[in-house]
């Protein structure tokens, strides 16, 4: 049953009482504190409560350390990123400027994480529910990073989120299953009935002020109330009914009115959702935003759920793997697609680099510098090509100067030296023909040489080569067939089925009644190419 609504003096007095609580729970102990701020309104809500519950302290009280954290995933919505960016920066001068022991702090992920180097470096589909493999690198691990920092350095952090049980079922259920009991738990002799929550990490709480407020209320709040560190409340809220479809916002609503707190901002990469509605709607309802379409274009194209056609058949260890795929009540075993292959990476790439040049020629003059992949994603992308893949015809430099007009400036290898480039692979592209796999494992040989070349000891030169060899050396048929064998053996093993694990694991029929036979044994070749052609005799 849903609570029946607070009027808006209750609401100013609960806010009174809450940062009463703020007060409390923050002079009880050392413990630091960590808020997560996205710039968002419940955020901005959390962080604004916090900042005058400490405003309203006196300074000898004020003393222990408040660490505002924010992550810029690099694929935010640039809207979104420039407020939050001007955001953290008001925060660290304000807070200078009143005495307040808060730092704001903007993360990023590792090079080696970011979106555009595992899509486009290493290939990885974009992000399905079934794979999704972007929010641990962009959002967690730079966040976990600097709360274990801080639990190594305190022993203990109290981290403070604007979660709210109203956002979702799914959320309240969350919370509900996380709970740790009442702040007045422990405060003692307190009567105070906010609740905590167990994080993920050791030795953290999760304290959420605003976790029963509806999205009404958390409007109410930032309009009645000026924001400490100086941003525009009124700005955010035009920004959010910006990005709703019908350009409205309404505030004073009953419980069947939708509010702006439906609006979504996230990465504007994102296929974990059907469609990108936020950015769909501030292009839709405000003409300065078009200069964004070119990367809704490139996100629209991003998100086909059919694409087969531009992924490897083997994974990205250079294995076969299947799976049962049922179809129209049939079931048919196939091989898991893996990683985009090269042609649709370097595809990607151009895309994105015309999308960025696009948006900085017709983005309003704050937003003319604009990056969509940034200068050492780009380095990071190419050394990966070069020495991962293997792949030394080291197009990238020269796909950014056809898009862009500018020379690429490498800063991880600015003498750009090289044994092998352009001109030899293309030089075996001829020689190899329409044989893709011959051109794949001579190249791959070639820059494993290279890789050990005028090496004292080439430790592990072998082991690579055998690699190449296992990856390579097959044709998609063959290959496919191949891992087709092995998980036949597998089933038959499972089976107890020792005859037909000899019969395929040998390429021949088992014998049993004739154990006395020296069995038969397949070379390298006859194992390759289905015949066998050598006899072992005793």
């Amino acid at each position: 049953m849903t609570e029946p609504q607070r009027t808006a003096p209750q609401l100013i007095e609960d806010i009174k009482a809450l940062i009463i609580e703020i007060q409390q729970l923050y002079c009880h102990d050392e413990i630091p504190w960590i808020i997560g701020y996205s710039g968002g309104k419940d955020s901005t809500a959390t962080l604004q409560l916090v900042w005058q519950a400490l405003q309203q302290l006196p300074s000898d009280r004020r003393t222990k350390q408040i660490y505002v954290i924010t992550t810029d995933t690099r694929v935010e919505n640039p809207i979104v990123a420039a407020w939050v960016k001007r955001s953290i920066a008001n925060m660290q001068a304000a807070a200078t400027e009143q005495g307040l022991p808060i730092s704001a702090n903007l993360l990023v992920p590792d090079v080696k994480d970011t979106f555009w180097v595992n899509l486009i470096g290493k290939g990885y589909p974009a992000p399905r529910n079934g794979f999704r493999w972007c929010t641990e690198r962009l959002k967690i691990k730079p966040s976990n990073q600097f709360v274990q920092n801080v639990v190594r350095a305190k022993g203990e952090v109290i981290i403070v989120l604007g979660t709210r049980k109203a956002e979702s079922s799914r959320r309240s259920r969350s919370m509900s299953d996380h709970e740790m009991g009442s702040i007045g738990d422990r405060i003692g002799d307190s009567n105070l009935t906010s609740l905590l929550y167990s994080g993920s990490l050791p030795n953290s709480l999760i304290y959420s002020p605003i976790a029963d407020w509806s999205n009404s209320e958390v409007w109410l709040y930032l309009m009645q109330y000026p924001n400490p560190w100086g941003n525009s409340n009124q700005d955010l809220f035009t920004m959010y009914r910006g990005a709703t479809a019908d350009n409205e916002c309404p505030l004073v609503i009953d419980s069947n009115t939708p509010s702006c707190g439906d609006s979504r901002f996230g990465c504007w990469v994102c296929t974990l959702v059907n469609k990108d509605k936020s950015m769909e709607a501030m292009i839709l309802n405000d003409d300065e935003k078009e200069w964004m379409q070119p990367m809704l274009d490139l996100r629209n194209a991003l998100d086909s759920p059919d694409d087969w056609d531009k992924r490897d058949f083997r994974r990205m260890s250079g294995n076969v793997q299947l799976f049962t795929h049922n179809s129209d009540g049939k079931q048919e075993v196939k091989p898991i697609p893996g990683p985009y292959t090269k042609t649709w990476r370097e595809n990607w790439l151009r895309e994105l680099l015309k999308a960025q040049t696009e948006a900085r020629k017709n983005a309003p003059p704050e937003m003319q510098e604009i990056e969509l992949i940034t200068q050492a994603e780009l380095s990071e992308i190419r050394r990966i090509w070069r020495e991962d893949k293997h792949e030394f015809d080291d197009v990238l430099p020269h796909i950014y100067l056809d898009i862009t007009g500018e020379k690429f400036q490498d800063i991880n290898n600015p003498n750009n030296q090289s044994l092998l480039g352009a001109d030899e692979w293309e030089i075996l592209a001829r020689l190899c023909g329409d044989n893709a796999m011959h051109l794949e494992l001579t190249t791959k040989l070639l820059s494993v040489e290279k890789q050990h070349y005028g090496k004292m000891r080439r430790v592990g030169i072998y082991e690579a080569l055998e690699k190449c060899f296992e990856t390579s050396s097959r044709s998609q048929e063959e290959a496919i067939q191949n891992a087709h064998r092995f998980k036949n053996i597998k089933d038959a093993a499972e089976k107890g089925d020792a005859d037909k694990v000899r019969q395929l694991a040998l390429g021949q029929p088992a014998k049993p009644d004739d154990s006395d036979a020296p069995p038969k044994v397949n070379s390298w070749a006859s194992m390759k190419f289905g015949s066998p052609v050598a006899e072992v005799q005793s």
